[in-house]
């Protein structure tokens, strides 16, 4: 069956057909985002939802998305999405944080020539039969040094076009290594030299804890006096009745805003105040950007429901359509070693342990390792997936590790998964062989060589002869049939596992029978997703 997809925001016609081309089944009701009752009333039938900023995903929204796997927002800020609400449902999030980057930033540089010159002001002046030619007396952005605080997609390209127009750019951002600054043509700077020595000053990260007020009260007093300041990123990254006050003092000349603290802004310490211009978070308000963030979340949500691509996840590692064809076997085989140990545990969990070897090392091992935690956590969650499990690993307090290594054995590369509880620890390991199928190759440290089958049954006994009778016999005798046997030892007479793959599950009976022989340490049945 096809899967299906809601687009419940106003994109546009182009965006909606990439889905129908792409064999997806999708319902354009662009007005319904708006009907929050209306919505958690139809999401329940669909697995995938588009949007832009009108429809709201609230944890009641989410409650009833039984079948949904992803959202996709047509945009940048995704604050209208619950997305603590969406991982622990196991639902990707999604943005677009590129189509919309140029848009952005030519409306940033738009801002700057703006307060520099006060245009707005100006305009209104004139268009009121005035001719106040004196009482605007603007500065040059040539030769005027430009603090941007946050040089990534966004602010890279404001850096691009200032450094255009003869400014001198001067960047803070903890991410840009010396390298790329000097290969940008800008000087990475700290935020107090930033402070203290723009002539403009632009804002171009997201709201995080970190950012959140970032231009206090007291980092706006360490600001170069005469400092002209524009906003287009995210609004609660200034504090505005701090910038208020020190536009009235003198000591901002100017500011520029197109985000708020509160949008829709009705009123604001901004407002009215000479030589500040407003807009209404136009930032990506053109028909280029518009287009383009609709394109790209059509096809984001389509390669990921049809072939697990996951790109621009803001809850989850990305995993290219390249990368998805190549880590999809690596992918499931974390999963299994996860789901093995996840069945084979039953004592709390206290720490998981991922070693990859060779080339299972140079992989997306994010990816990777939320595979691992989703199988482990499957034993105690059924409804947990790649999405929701590292939120529920870390509501339980579980410490995640990992460890990369070069090729070291005759594998070509290797996944060794570690639990450890208050009691033991217990290790497994597999690979994917040429035929791009997952094999368990160690279990307790016993070497062996299993392929995984949706119905298996592990036992551990000492190395004494019959066992192999005993298995064989005792499934024979209850209709179970063997499609696969490994056994593996420490030594003659030592430690021995047994591990089978079965038609069918095994019955109650049958292992109560194998208990009996008293050859058995451990009987456990497993079962695996092999779909």
């Amino acid at each position: 069956m096809a899967p299906k997809v809601l687009v419940s925001d106003k994109l546009s016609e182009t965006a909606v057909q990439i889905f129908r081309d792409r064999g997806i089944d999708v319902d354009f009701m662009p007005d319904l985002g708006k009907d929050k009752d209306k919505l958690a009333e139809v999401i329940g039938q669909y697995d995938g939802l588009a949007i832009r900023s009108a429809t709201k995903v609230t944890p009641t929204i989410l409650e009833k998305a039984d079948k949904l796997k992803v959202i996709g927002r047509a945009g940048i800020g995704t604050d209208n999405i619950d997305k603590e609400a969406a991982s622990k449902k196991g639902v990707i999030v999604m943005n677009t944080p590129f189509g919309n980057m140029i848009t952005t930033a030519e409306h940033a540089i738009a801002m700057m020539f703006a307060v520099a010159r006060q245009i707005p002001e100006a305009s209104t002046s004139t268009h009121a039969g005035r001719w106040e030619k004196s009482k605007f007396m603007g500065i040059e952005l040539t030769n005027k040094t430009l603090g941007v605080i946050g040089a990534g997609n966004i602010g890279g390209i404001v850096c691009e076009r200032a450094l255009g127009l003869r400014m001198k750019v001067i960047a803070y951002d903890p991410f840009l290594n010396a390298e790329k600054a000097a290969k940008m043509g800008v000087e990475k700077v700290e935020l107090d030299e930033l402070l203290s020595r723009a002539d403009f000053i632009t804002l171009h990260v997201p709201l995080t804890d970190q950012t959140r007020n970032i231009l206090s009260r007291e980092n706006l007093a360490k600001t170069k006096p005469g400092v002209r300041i524009v906003n287009c990123a995210r609004g609660g990254l200034v504090d505005e009745e701090a910038l208020a006050e020190m536009l009235q003092s003198g000591h901002v000349a100017g500011a520029a805003f197109d985000v708020f603290s509160e949008e829709p802004a009705k009123d604001n310490p901004l407002f009215n105040l000479p030589n500040v211009v407003c807009t209404p978070h136009l930032g990506a308000a053109t028909t280029e950007a518009q287009e383009n963030v609709a394109l790209q979340v059509a096809e984001q949500i389509s390669n990921y429901l049809l072939t697990g691509a996951v790109e621009n996840a803001l809850n989850m590692p990305s995993v290219t359509a390249e990368e998805a064809k190549v880590m999809g076997p690596w992918i499931k085989l974390a999963g299994h070693l996860g789901s093995f140990i996840g069945q084979m545990t039953d004592e709390p969990i206290k720490a998981i342990n991922i070693l990859y070897d060779g080339v299972a090392a140079k992989m997306n091992l994010a990816a990777l390792n939320c595979s691992v935690v989703a199988g482990i956590m499957k034993k105690f969650n059924p409804e947990v997936n790649m999405v929701s499990a590292p939120v529920v690993a870390k509501e339980r307090g579980i410490q995640i590790s990992t460890t990369n290594q070069d090729k070291s054995g005759t594998f070509d590369g290797y996944i060794k998964v570690t639990v450890v509880t208050e009691k033991r620890e217990r290790s497994i390991a597999g690979t994917v062989f040429s035929d791009g199928k997952p094999r368990f190759i160690q279990i307790k440290g016993i070497t062996i060589d299993a392929e995984v089958g949706a119905h298996m049954l592990y036992t551990t006994n000492e190395d004494v002869p019959g066992i192999i009778g005993a298995l064989g016999q005792t499934m024979g005798e209850n209709g179970v049939n063997i499609a696969n046997f490994t056994l593996g030892r420490t030594e003659a007479g030592g430690e021995a596992i047994a591990l089978l793959y079965v038609d069918e599950p095994v019955p109650a009976e049958a292992r109560a029978k194998l208990a009996e022989t008293g050859l058995f340490k451990q009987i456990k049945p497993l079962e695996f997703d092999v779909a």
